[in-house]
């Protein structure tokens, strides 16, 4: 069953009014196209300046900027896997970067956070799989933590919001 403080909504996840936005980056964290691009776009240029500051991020892993000219305070770059087939660890690289940007929310004080479909854009991470596991990494951190009331999981179009929709019953 899942927990009632997770959530599946479509829309634009720039527009949401929660502390944190989690943003699908790439590992360079400056800009892109897809979701890490309207992110930037949406935040403005002290994004990208405050970004260059970081010296990028590994794969599975997770940095933190200010939301700038976002509804949401912070935003949590988290680098997925690019989908290699399913035999080059992506699996475990796409649940750490989960786990990596949930502890960064939790590390700001973030009480909602919402996430793209992380590595299933351009990174061709397969949707079906890609939701399993991010809601089995986030339904595991909320059944043991209560340090987030409510995290969204933002879909931009109808074949992702299904299956996370599917996923998360």
């Amino acid at each position: 069953m899942a927990d009632a403080r997770l959530e599946v909504v479509r829309g634009d996840i720039t527009t949401l009014a929660v502390d944190a936005i989690v943003n699908a980056a790439n590992g360079s964290l400056l800009g892109g196209g897809g979701v890490d691009g309207a992110i930037h776009r949406a935040a403005g240029p002290a994004l990208l300046a405050e970004c260059r500051t970081l010296d990028g991020c590994p794969t599975g892993e997770a940095r933190v900027t200010r939301g700038y000219r976002l509804p949401a305070r912070w935003v949590i770059h988290a680098v997925g896997p690019v989908w290699s087939g399913g035999r080059a660890g992506e699996d475990e690289l796409l649940a750490s970067c989960y786990r990596a940007a949930l502890a960064a929310a939790v590390e700001i004080g973030a009480r909602g956070v919402a996430f793209p479909a992380i590595s299933t854009g351009i990174f061709g991470f397969p949707v079906t799989r890609a939701a399993a596991i991010a809601v089995r990494v986030v339904n595991a951190f909320v059944a043991s933590s209560d340090a987030l009331d409510r995290v969204l999981f933002v879909c931009f179009d109808d074949a992702t919001e299904a299956a996370y929709r599917a996923t998360l019953v």
